[in-house]
């Protein structure tokens, strides 16, 4: 059973569980993140990060179509009938 306490999400001899990931750290302070704010390290790092996504400021860019192309989804070749 020796083995069992070397894998990760076992519990250890004093009573504690391994972690599976490595700490990382904080994305916004790149301070060292808590297990109960993961992967933040404060109250406040989680906060910035959530007004940043609320603000568009993580805004993930949209490709925009060719007006050429039609848009309506229909292809340029023949009929299909």
């Amino acid at each position: 059973m020796s083995a069992a306490r070397n894998k990760p999400g076992a519990p250890t001899d004093d009573g504690k569980v391994v972690p599976l990931r490595k700490a990382r750290a904080c994305p916004i302070c790149d301070k060292p993140s808590v297990r109960s704010l993961y992967p933040f390290c404060s109250e406040r790092c989680r906060q910035i990060d959530l007004n940043r996504w609320l603000t568009g400021a993580y805004a993930i860019p949209a490709a925009e179509e060719d007006p050429g192309s039609g848009g309506d989804g229909s292809h340029d070749g023949g009929d299909a009938a």
